[in-house]
């Protein structure tokens, strides 16, 4: 397993500063999003010379790119909402490959128009699930084209809510070009220990096979995210339960402040 990182967790508009701050915190791989080349993360247009300079500092500083963003709220109630997201997902699909990755993560969304990534009453609608499903279908249709994944993250706010929840869409979809980003803190808000490995050993065992990327942030007893090991997750227990699954992938790390990076780069490393 390699231990990688949110690129946007650097501070820098430039891919050589950001890669440079990854490699230095002790990083091999980063999840790679466009606002870290000093452009919108959903980007109406990408040039040579960006594409150019993201691989560049990847091969100058050994750190890979295991993913990049292209999250829009594809369960957003606005046809043309979601449309222009398709289009900047589409922009980002034609360059993966030049930057560095043949997978790119999505958001399955919410109904919330303001927000993606907050639970909304109208998430468990077939109606979202409608608009969600026939955004995929666009998806599958680029990713063919374009030759990558799609990333797929189940997370409490959106459509897609449950690791049941993203195996029902796999099953109806019936792509190839579908993989899922797994994370255990998108598993629960509030729980104890023991429920927390319960829910990882259940999430892993219905996913397993399909996980592509491994995300480690963490969640403290109020439910507030925290770095990795500073909250109620046996890491030690997750990596574990993964590799017995089979995954042998990338783990990416988030959701913590840059100046904790290195940290949480030795102890996963210790542990993976």
């Amino acid at each position: 397993m390699r231990i990688g990182i949110f690129a946007k967790t650097f501070a820098g508009t430039t891919p050589a500063k950001v890669f440079a701050d990854a490699g230095a915190a002790g990083f091999a791989c980063v999840q790679y999003n466009m606002a870290c080349s000093g452009l919108s993360s959903l980007p109406e247009a990408i040039s040579e010379e960006v594409t150019q300079a993201i691989s560049s500092a990847s091969k100058q500083t050994g750190v890979s790119v295991s993913a990049l963003s292209a999250t829009y709220n594809m369960a957003h109630p606005s046809s043309a909402v979601r449309k222009m997201g398709r289009k900047s997902f589409a922009v980002i699909a034609a360059k993966a490959h030049a930057m560095g990755s043949n997978l790119i993560t999505v958001c399955t969304g919410s109904r919330d128009p303001h927000d993606q990534w907050k639970n909304h009453p109208q998430n468990a609608s077939s109606d979202a699930w409608g608009d969600m499903v026939q955004e995929f279908g666009h998806l599958i249709a680029i990713a063919e084209r374009e030759d990558i994944y799609l990333g797929i993250e189940p997370e409490l706010g959106n459509v897609v809510a449950t690791p049941a929840k993203a195996a029902a869409l796999m099953k109806e979809m019936q792509s190839n070009r579908l993989r899922i980003v797994f994370d255990a803190a998108n598993l629960f808000e509030h729980a104890q220990v023991p429920d927390v490995r319960r829910l990882i050993e259940q999430g892993v065992d219905r996913l397993s096979g399909h996980i592509a990327l491994v995300h480690a942030k963490d969640r403290n007893s109020k439910g507030v995210s925290c770095a990795p090991g500073k909250g109620i997750i046996d890491f030690s227990h997750y990596l574990q339960t993964l590799k017995a699954a089979g995954f042998n992938g990338d783990i990416i790390a988030h959701g913590f402040a840059a100046e904790e990076a290195k940290g949480v780069a030795g102890m996963l490393k210790s542990i993976a």
